[in-house]
């Protein structure tokens, strides 16, 4: 019965391989879903900055990482029927369509033969040959070449033929070697002529070839293909030494040699062989690939990685890693969704995503069908040396590795399978726990009242048990649970060593603990990719590995230090969507979605930090103009002064998850990140500016260095310095003008009340003298009277010839403001001689003018004489015991000019001094007099009346304060 089934199983895996046919972890497939919309896709190339150009069905395509751009007959190409094309060192791209209408790409555009004549001359009745010597393009008929096109720089001219028998019966060319000027040809007898183009010299090497050849030379090699053989040779001493061969049972169709040095086969019929070591050296066996489709160009880029064209296929891709895990471990059956991996000292065991798993051995995979058609997944596996446990979501298989005979146990609803003893599980299922001794054949079946996700045994009777929620501590014995950690949601745990456990969380990452709880909670914020932690494998006490749906972690302990690998897709994983892994000293194995993964633990650690690559600046658009050429000035003006640049970052490992981080220095230091290939710098102000960017790859890997380029945004006329300064003083000059005009407004303003205010003062100050000229001619005319009274008709004339004077004077200085001291004096002289005639001699006078008071000082005019008067009257007029004495004088003191009237009168009390001196009508007439010359003329003038208490008498004083006016003439 054991016999029938296994041979049953056997015949099941063969009839259906197909369903499980083994791709290449990994590959990639490109399509018109990715924009690489056509049927056929030809020869495939790499430009120097790292683009792949592939010629197709539908025009010419290139591709930076993230996107296909077309080039076609909207571009302006007038054949899409694109065999290949040429990128040359200047940044052209020199484009080979069927048969004619020759174009190349300059600046990104399409250079037709319409834009440039010279490509007319190019015309050929079938496919060219085609030669490149460094910036020259050799384009030749293959088979009967008669002229060869040498293009250069957007120019065509006809190279020198070879031999001149070539006219007559040309014979193909099958190679060039530029450096030494050398031509070859294949003869009609199946010699290669070696042509020097200098000298003129022929040398005839025969060679071995079949009937129906085909012959090609690559740098210095030679190659033939006969139908199924490949043979390479080389020129030694004039003759031609075969190095290698292989026969092939298919037939070949295509020989390609990459940039390593090796050879590729493409079949006919489908698929490729590679031989993994150089053409110089002996051929080892091929690896046989892409047998399902037709392939018919391949390239090797710069990073090693690998391009396929093929017919109605579109274009396939395979990362170096992930290439050269292939070659070196080409796993046979190997492209499962994998869910649930465990091994033992021999054998890795598979669970996949439906009701079948595998085996992996000896390189290849072997599956087992569980439920014919089944879809259910695998949750769970378990192996020693001797026995495996697959657990599928709704049952459980036993597998016998000696006998291979797989028993269904139960159905169970599993979500985990954990190691318990040597000889027994722990399955964890909704309804508890089951304990199986798979030596025995017996299970246990154990309540403990929840849905139960993960467990770990941590002694002999005790457990943790991971719920939804929480994770508990669980005694086998007392059949008790105790709540341990609250909300945490455990998904695999693991032990590390004595009383330190790791465990792996749905949302809150890895956790480390003890049996008193947490130590280390280890996130995101550590270096996690992700916080759901599917899966924990231990390497060592220190080390361990997290799967993840984002890739792969390995965490080191160093004391209380972490230290986080992560690895992913662009490190040659077939996914970044792990179940799982095994461990087996220096080799890990890698559960994925797409496939198994075996590594070499020092190779993973080696990875590179940084992408040795750089962001290629594709073109910036400034001031309405795009720039190709970064040689020249890149400056400009808008009216929004906004900066658009194209980029690209050909870092093809990353499988278009590139995104640019970058910063304008001259602007701002800070650091923006974009997974827009077009960077739109919005309103920039004018100034000069470097922009820099790093290409961010898959995991967040930069580019080992900055792509810099430097540009200027130019001013506008209205925001040039010169403009700004022109403005500021315009301003300045504009809000002069304002406040001088304002301020000579209110000057003129102020200058006009002033002006009304003195017209007032001055017709106040004349109605006031007005006032005293009728009250002294009235106390002159009353002392006429008294005279005339008393008949002294002498006296009434000498009195009269005084008062003509002093009229004539009066009416003199009443139209002057003011009056020059000398004559004041005079006029006070004048007036006291006419009042001391008046009064019978009852008074002297004295008038004395101090050495520092110059005469010709002026002074408001007739200001003294009131007081005077004043003195006079109420002073010195009715005195009976003394004779009565007046003096005045003019002295200068403290910058002000000082004058005195004193008199030896009756002197006053301060009753009489403000009832009667002080209103007298004169004295109150020169007190308005001098508030109007304060207001009129700025002239500071202080009256003082003072009484003598010890002489007797009283005394005045004025004090005028020197000032100068040039509409007053008043000076001191």
């Amino acid at each position: 019965m054991r016999k029938i089934q296994y041979l049953f199983t056997t015949v099941f895996i063969i009839l259906f391989s197909s369903l499980y046919f083994a791709q290449i972890p990994g590959l990639v497939n490109y399509n018109d879903e990715d924009g690489l919309n056509n049927s056929y896709t030809y020869q495939i190339r790499q430009d120097h900055k790292g683009f792949i150009w592939i010629g197709s069905d539908n025009g010419l395509y290139r591709f930076d990482g993230k996107e296909f751009k077309q080039y076609g007959k909207k571009e302006g190409l007038r054949n899409i029927e694109i065999l290949s094309c040429m990128p040359l060192s200047n940044g052209e791209i020199f484009i080979i369509p069927f048969l004619d209408d020759f174009a190349y790409i300059k600046n990104n555009k399409i250079i037709n033969s319409e834009i440039n004549k010279e490509l007319k001359k190019i015309q050929f009745t079938n496919t060219p040959g085609i030669a490149r010597n460094k910036d020259e393009i050799y384009l030749y008929n293959s088979f009967t070449p008669k002229t060869i096109f040498v293009y250069k720089n957007g120019k065509i001219r006809e190279a020198p033929l070879v031999p001149n028998y070539q006219k007559k019966s040309p014979m193909p060319i099958i190679g060039f070697d530029f450096d030494h000027h050398l031509t070859y040809l294949l003869s009609k007898k199946g010699e290669i002529i070696i042509y020097h183009t200098i000298t003129k010299k022929e040398t005839i090497c025969p060679i071995e070839s079949g009937s129906s050849i085909s012959l090609f030379e690559h740098k210095g090699l030679f190659f033939s293909m006969e139908d199924k053989k490949v043979s390479i040779f080389k020129l030694e001493n004039h003759s031609f030494k075969k190095i290698n061969s292989y026969e092939s049972k298919e037939v070949i169709h295509n020989i390609i040699v990459d940039k390593n040095n090796k050879l590729w086969l493409a079949l006919e019929n489908g698929g490729v062989l590679f031989f993994d070591h150089p053409i110089t050296e002996k051929l080892p066996p091929p690896v046989k690939l892409m047998d399902q489709y037709v392939i018919n160009d391949i390239l090797v880029d710069s990073d090693n990685n690998v391009w396929f064209t093929s017919a109605k296929n579109g274009v396939f891709f395979i990362a170096e890693k992930f290439f050269r895990n292939y070659i070196s471990l080409p796993i046979q059956n190997n492209s499962s969704h994998i869910t649930a991996i465990a091994g033992n000292s021999e054998y890795i065991f598979l669970g996949y995503n439906e009701s079948y798993g595998g085996i992996f051995h000896a390189d290849r995979i072997d599956d087992i069908v569980f439920e014919k058609n089944g879809k259910t997944e695998h949750r769970g596996v378990y192996a020693n040396d001797n026995i495996a446990i697959f657990g599928l979501s709704r049952k459980v298989f036993l597998y016998d590795i000696h006998t291979r005979e797989k028993h269904l146990l139960k159905n169970y609803l599993l979500k985990n399978i954990v190691p318990y003893t040597d000889t027994s599980v722990l399955l964890c299922t909704p309804a508890g726990l089951t304990i199986y001794d798979f030596v025995k054949k017996s299970s246990l079946d154990i309540s403990v009242d929840e849905r139960v996700y993960s467990a770990l045994p941590y002694t002999k009777d005790s457990l943790f048990i991971g719920s939804f929620k929480n994770l508990y501590k669980f005694s086998l014995r007392t059949k008790r649970k105790t709540l341990f950690l609250e909300g945490y949601y455990f998904t695999d745990l693991k032990k590390l060593k004595s009383d330190l456990y790791v465990g792996a969380t749905n949302l809150k990452g890895l956790i480390l603990f003890n049996h008193n709880g947490i130590i280390k909670e280890i996130t995101e914020k550590d270096g996690l990719m992700t916080d759901k932690i599917k899966r924990v494998d231990v390497e060592n006490e220190n080390i361990f590995w997290a799967s993840t749906n984002s890739g792969l972690h390995r965490i080191e302990r160093k004391g209380n230090n972490i230290r986080i690998n992560t690895f992913t897709q662009t490190d040659g994983l077939p996914s970044n969507v792990i179940a799982g892994c095994v461990i087996r000293k220096d080799s890990i194995y890698i559960g994925t979605s797409k496939g198994l993964g075996a590594f070499s633990i020092k190779k993973l650690l080696t990875q590179q930090k940084f992408i040795n690559k750089k962001v290629v600046i594709n073109s910036v658009v400034i001031g309405g103009k795009e720039y190709f050429d970064f040689n020249r000035e890149l400056a400009g003006k808008s009216p929004g002064n906004d900066v658009i640049l194209n980029l690209s970052f050909p870092d093809y490992t990353s499988q278009e998850k590139i995104s640019y981080r970058y910063k304008i220095e001259g602007l701002n230091d800070h650091w923006q990140t974009s997974n827009s290939s077009k960077i739109i710098l919005n309103a920039i102000p004018p100034g000069k500016y470097t922009f820099k960017v790093f290409g961010l790859g898959y995991n967040g890997k930069q580019s080992y260095v900055s792509s810099d380029l430097s540009f200027e945004i130019k001013p506008h006329f209205w925001q040039t310095w010169w403009f700004t300064v022109l403005m500021m003083l315009s301003a300045i000059g504009i809000l002069s003008l304002l406040i001088i005009l304002y301020s000579q407004k209110r000057r003129n303003e102020k200058l006009d009340a002033l002006y009304y205010e003195k017209k007032i003062a001055e017709l106040e100050l004349q109605a006031i003298k007005a006032q005293i000229n009728p009250h002294f001619i009235y106390n002159c005319l009353n002392s006429i009277q008294f005279l005339l009274y008393k008949k002294d008709y002498t006296e009434t004339e000498n009195y009269l010839e005084i008062f003509s004077q002093m009229i004539r004077k009066t009416l003199h200085y009443s139209e002057k403001t003011f009056m020059p001291v000398k004559d004041e004096i005079e006029y006070l002289s004048l007036y006291l001689d006419m009042e001391k005639l008046r009064l019978k001699d009852q008074f002297d006078y004295t008038i004395s003018v101090s050495e520092k008071v110059d005469d010709s000082w002026v002074i408001p005019s007739l200001l003294i004489q009131p007081f005077v008067e004043n003195a006079i009257k109420h002073g010195v007029s009715g005195l009976k015991d003394r004779k009565g004495h007046i003096e005045v004088s003019f002295d200068h003191t403290d910058a002000s000019l000082c004058i005195t009237i004193e008199d030896n009168g009756v002197g006053i009390d301060n009753k009489y001094k403000s009832s009667d001196k002080s209103n007298s009508f004169g004295v109150r007439l020169s007190q308005k007099r001098i508030e109007t010359f304060k207001q009129l003329f700025d002239t500071n003038i202080i009256l003082k009346i003072n009484s003598l208490s010890e002489k007797q008498g009283t005394q005045i004083k004025l004090y005028i304060t020197p000032y100068e006016n040039q509409n007053t003439s008043l000076h001191h």
